[in-house]
């Protein structure tokens, strides 16, 4: 039997892209001057989010946009878009290069209507609910240490599209509340594992960094604002992977780039969800 073009062209595709992304080659080995590049990249990315944070006039993406743009943008969201943008940390005019690695920096506003501040913050640190709330994302949770507003919490994360890949991760989470309608959290990846035969008998950790390279660092930032009736979300998604070799960029791209976008749409439906049980949540689709 013939397959039609699209899904010739589909099939064709989804193995050139298992083979860029599956299968261990030389060189995709974590190095210490990739991490070293991306971390430079962090703290060039949360000292703009610092900035931004201390004043209340700039908290969200929004409120540094020209007044036009952001009648437009509050528009949207409160419909009930989720708006996805890509972002790019630069210095001095010029892009921070990565060697040898890829930095996914996107970020995502949603808004919730009738929720309050404190009932997302009650949310996000209900981490024993969260494999329930957010899967299949979050398989596992457990919080490791707990002090004031900082957490220590080991998460078995799983992410399916063509590939599927399983992590065991521990993260540290810092809570910051400025005033009675702001807040925001720094989720940054301490470790992260990724599991060859998740569930099995022979199932193993491969050594961090050592392995096929589609997360090596994984950063959280989510900022709440309480204001209209309602909380608006944003949340910067920051993420470093292995190199895409040149000949397969024009498939894997695409590819990459829905990650961060399906996660975080999915993280906003999913809290709008949970915080507006009576209704459901609102639907909503992305920009």
């Amino acid at each position: 039997m013939k397959l039609p073009l699209a899904q010739k062209r589909y099939a064709i595709g989804a193995a050139a892209l298992c083979a860029a992304l599956g299968v261990r080659a030389q060189g995709t080995e974590l190095t210490p001057r990739t991490v070293e590049a991306f971390q430079h990249y962090v703290v060039a990315t949360e000292a703009r989010m610092q900035k931004e944070v201390a004043n209340p006039a700039t908290f969200l993406y929004f409120d540094s946009l020209p007044e036009k743009q952001k009648r437009v943008m509050l528009a949207r969201l409160r419909s009930g878009r989720v708006i996805i943008e890509p972002m790019h940390t630069r210095e001095n005019g010029r892009e921070i290069e990565i060697p040898d690695g890829l930095v996914h920096d996107w970020l995502a506003i949603g808004f919730i209507p009738g929720a309050t501040r404190d009932q997302a913050l009650s949310l996000a640190e209900d981490y024993a609910r969260q494999p329930a709330i957010f899967s299949p994302d979050v398989q596992r949770t457990q919080v490791l240490s707990h002090e004031g507003q900082h957490y220590r919490v080991y998460f078995r994360l799983c992410k399916q599209a063509i590939v599927t890949v399983t992590y065991d991760t521990e993260f540290s989470v810092d809570y910051f509340l400025p005033d009675p309608t702001r807040a925001y959290s720094v989720t940054r990846a301490v470790r992260i594992a990724e599991v060859q035969n998740p569930g099995k008998s022979n199932e193993q950790e491969l050594p961090p960094g050592q392995d096929h390279g589609y997360m090596w660092r994984f950063n959280l930032y989510t900022r709440y604002l309480e204001r209209d009736n309602g909380v608006y979300l944003q949340i910067e998604f920051l993420a470093l992977s292995r190199m895409v070799p040149t000949f397969f960029a024009w498939l894997v791209n695409p590819y990459i780039r829905s990650i961060p976008r399906e996660y975080l749409t999915h993280f906003v439906l999913v809290t709008r969800r949970e915080l507006t049980p009576a209704t459901g949540g609102t639907r909503a689709t992305t920009d």
